[in-house]
């Protein structure tokens, strides 16, 4: 519960990035409050995804941060209008791949008391375009460090794709408290 016994109300800001598309991929999620203050961010490297996969990533990326920080009402921005409309039904999920991820949001969603997501534009979405872009950063700078530059966790080249949930690290700083 919020202040006065009002339900938490989160605002969160997410992107995915996606490094050739498909490519390398990262989630980018940033959490205010109602004033717009900082009260948490993630970024986390989700594999070899497309960039639409990438969004949906980072949708539910930010949903699971909402839950972990107790949101109850969550407005969410995001600079993908294919997501939010997808989401809202006004479009169909048409490729079976993001058929999953839709239907995994749609279940999440449920958890909530309100629910809200809308488009903007990318202008507007730096900060989680950032840390998507940071976790991608992490992700090729500790490939490089052991020598296994452009190889995925299980040897692969980043150029083939990964089945399953290869999310990597995340670099994590919700104002000022480490862990996932």
């Amino acid at each position: 519960m919020g202040p006065a016994g009002n339900s938490l109300e989160l605002f969160i800001f997410i992107d995915g990035a996606s490094r050739g598309n498909p490519g390398r991929a990262g989630a980018g999620v940033y959490v205010t409050d109602r004033e717009g203050k900082r009260i948490a961010e993630k970024g986390r490297f989700l594999g070899h995804k497309t960039n639409n996969e990438a969004e949906y990533g980072a949708l539910l990326l930010g949903m699971e941060e909402a839950k972990r920080l107790g949101g109850e009402s969550i407005h969410i921005y995001t600079d993908s209008e294919l997501i939010e409309r997808q989401v809202k039904g006004v479009y169909r999920v048409k490729e079976p791949h993001l058929r999953v991820l839709h239907r995994k949001v749609m279940e999440n969603i449920k958890g909530f008391d309100s629910f809200k997501i809308e488009s903007i534009p990318r202008e507007e979405n730096q900060e989680a375009d950032l840390l998507a872009n940071l976790a991608i950063e992490k992700r090729i700078a500790r490939e490089r460090e052991k020598g296994g530059i452009g190889r995925e966790r299980d040897g692969r080249s980043s150029s083939s794709p990964v089945r399953g949930d290869d999310r990597g690290e995340e670099s994590p700083s919700s104002a000022g408290q480490g862990g996932p």
